[in-house]
């Protein structure tokens, strides 16, 4: 029995051990995480965004940020395990280690007749003779009989000086790190270490197993189903416009499966008035195009709907059913459009080039849902190629303001952005009308714009010149500046009600064959993950080319201070194609402004390879070719980029201001190392 008890005691211990394994390295974790959060505000401070309570840090609010169900259930674990340690504690104390002199009350080295005169003490108060209490018997027996046997029987002495004990050696016993409860059932120890076996180290694994497959199964690591992966790959096209991306994004499967309750019907059905106009119907069959949109699947009328409600900010009247479906909608979309991205910029040929035209489409959707913005403000309208799409994101801005600003010949969004910051608050408060607190709420959301240029190389590595089937590396450096000089923020956007963080696309492409030739995803928010990206793709690039530590390493500590102040490296290859002249074009696009998109040109010679390996290159009659076969771009060229895939909504201007601006804003000259650096106010969409 005396053997149970102590394996018994032992099962605290064994559960203590088997919690702390997982729980603190994820607490550590999870403090780490929280620690490495910026104290700085990189939020919007304007009045819209304080008023949309997303920033507000009220103290309820941090309860309920705090108060997620990982952190209590997190919370609730460290409480038990702090129960089992406390018990842990108090149980040791009741096992005490043998100790004669103290069962006694002696002193250490007490003489042989004060022990038999204490023992005769202890007798007439614990002996079973004297006193009939079970408890005192077996006190008198286990304890006090041994001490005094241990002091005075010579052999009993010896085993307690040699082995601590005067029964000699004990014996090495194994046992279940169980309850009591479980170990009194007779005849059962082996089929409850059996059944703790089998439950502990098959059946609980097992049941992870499962579950963690179960959904790995549906979900990819970015929590999309994998059937939105599959709807969205089939569905993605070539020639897919941006205003026929709505009609992609909204098949994804979490949408199929929100609810639809017959309650949602009529404030639909009034819902479906407000953004008719938005829904691309024929206005000559208005009647029949309208049967024919009730006549989709619910699940995609509804969702549908809901995101128009976001774009023309009309989900005010939206009931409290499907206020929540609408904020399940706008939590899943930045995931679901960074997928459909993703899918259109994803190898679809022999040479391994995406699409460039539902790329730009996907951004510029992206682009509307977090300013809340109409798609058809993206409209050319008044010598703007991108509408009124950009100055519909400012606070306080309306379309009224927009055709007042107009009038001083202000037409695009570039032009106001570009304006002295008196000159600007003058023209807002004298012609648009606006006090000077709204005029100031519009500065600061304009000095969280970010201003991005481009740097861009291309270039094979360790020879003169591109030839045809070359590995070429492409090297660019992308730097964003603000007004308020933060690098990485989170964008003005009131009416989106969740954070979201910028995100930028970097795409090389074919505009006129519509092939995006190279694509990566850009952040300016962890500048530590960017520090180590750019030194590990340099050192891998200094090591092939065969450089030096020293040389590695003033090329790593330079890159590190560009990142430091606001750069972010893009470093990739593609295989060089046939032989011939490419004008290609180089995007950043931003997922959540409107009009911060930069572009520049690159105009890319690549050779016919010659024999025996050879590197010669042929100058053509056009013009010079530079050395890495990057030839010069020249300011009276002759030919027109194609702009026909920048936007759906951006129809081409032939006045003679835009042509002007167009020579002007040559993308960037290239030097001789095969380098296309942004002119500024140049390249933007």
């Amino acid at each position: 029995m005396a053997a149970s008890e102590e394996n018994s005691a032992l099962f605290p211990i064994f559960i203590l051990t088997i919690m702390a394994i997982p729980i603190v390295p994820y607490t550590i974790t999870k403090l780490c995480r929280f620690a490495s959060k910026k104290s700085k505000s990189i939020h919007c401070q304007c009045s819209e965004c304080s008023r949309s309570g997303k920033y507000h840090k009220s103290i309820f609010k941090r309860i309920s940020n705090v108060s997620t169900c990982s952190n209590l259930t997190l919370l609730l674990l460290w409480v038990v395990m702090i129960v089992l340690v406390y018990y842990i504690k108090t149980m040791s104390r009741e096992i005490e280690i043998f100790d004669p002199f103290n069962i006694l009350g002696l002193e250490p080295g007490a003489a042989e007749s004060e022990i038999k005169k204490k023992y005769r003490r202890l007798s007439i108060q614990y002996h079973p003779d004297k006193n009939p209490d079970p408890e005192a018997h077996k006190y008198f027996v286990e304890y006090i009989a041994k001490a005094y046997q241990a002091l005075t029987d010579p052999t009993a002495r010896e085993n307690y000086e040699k082995y601590g004990h005067p029964d000699g050696r004990q014996g090495f016993q194994m046992g279940i790190a169980l309850p009591q409860f479980l170990l009194n059932i007779d005849g059962a120890s082996g089929g409850i270490l059996l059944l703790w076996i089998v439950g502990v180290c098959i059946l609980l694994p097992l049941v992870i197993a499962v579950v963690y497959l179960s959904r790995s199964s549906k979900y990819t690591g970015n929590y999309v189903m994998h059937q939105t992966l599959s709807t969205y790959y089939y569905l993605m096209k070539p020639s897919l416009a941006p205003s026929k991306v709505m009609d992609v994004f909204i098949k994804a499967a979490e949408y199929m499966e929100i609810p639809v309750r017959r309650t949602d019907d009529e404030p639909l059905q009034k819902l479906f008035m407000l953004v008719r106009s938005e829904l691309n119907l024929d206005l000559k069959n208005i009647k029949q195009e309208q049967a024919k949109f009730w006549k989709q699947h619910p699940a995609l009328v509804k969702t549908e709907l809901l995101v128009q409600a976001q774009l023309t900010r009309e989900f005010a009247a939206l009931s409290p059913s499907l206020q929540s479906d609408f904020r399940q909608i706008l939590e899943t979309a930045p995931r679901l459009l960074e997928e459909l991205m993703k899918m259109a910029v994803i190898p679809r040929n022999a040479q391994g080039h995406g699409w460039l035209r539902p790329a730009i489409g996907v951004v510029e959707l992206s682009q509307c849902i977090v300013q809340a913005v109409p798609l058809s403000a993206r409209k050319s309208t008044g010598g703007s190629p991108e509408g009124i799409a950009p100055f519909l994101q400012l606070p306080h801005i309306s379309e009224t303001i927009i055709k007042k600003v107009a009038r001083k010949k202000v037409r695009t969004f570039q032009e106001l952005h570009d304006m002295d910051s008196q000159e600007r608050a003058d023209l807002l408060i004298q012609t648009g009308g606006l006090s000077s607190a709204e005029v100031e709420d519009i500065e600061t959301v304009l000095d969280m714009m970010p201003s991005l240029t481009l740097e861009v190389t291309c270039e094979t590595e360790g020879e003169e010149g591109i030839q045809e089937g070359d590995i070429v590396t492409l090297h660019a450096w992308i730097n964003v500046k603000r007004g308020n000089s933060l690098i990485g923020a989170l964008p003005h956007a009131p009416y989106y009600p969740f954070h979201k963080e910028e995100n930028y696309w970097f795409l090389l492409a074919d505009s006129v064959s519509n092939n995006v030739w190279f694509s990566q995803k850009v952040s300016f928010m962890d500048e530590a993950a960017a520090v180590t990206a750019a030194s590990k793709a340099i050192e891998e690039s200094m090591e092939g080319s065969g450089a030096n530590v020293k040389e590695t390493s003033k090329v790593v500590a330079e890159a590190v201070e560009k990142v430091k102040g606001g750069s972010r490296l893009v470093l990739g290859k593609f295989q060089a194609p046939s032989e011939g002249n490419y004008n290609l074009t180089c995007y950043c696009l931003c997922d959540s402004w409107l009009g911060c998109d930069r572009r520049t040109n690159l105009k890319l010679k690549v050779l016919k390879r010659t024999r025996a390996g050879t590197r010669g290159a042929v100058l053509a009659d056009e013009g010079p070719i530079m050395e890495d076969g990057v030839e010069e771009d020249e300011d009276n060229e002759d030919e027109e980029y194609d702009d026909d895939y920048e936007s759906e909504y951006s129809e081409d201007e032939e006045d003679g201001q835009n042509t002007k601006n167009k020579k002007q804003a040559v993308n960037g000259a290239v030097n001789k190392h095969g380098k296309a650096a942004e002119s500024s106010g140049s390249d933007e969409e």
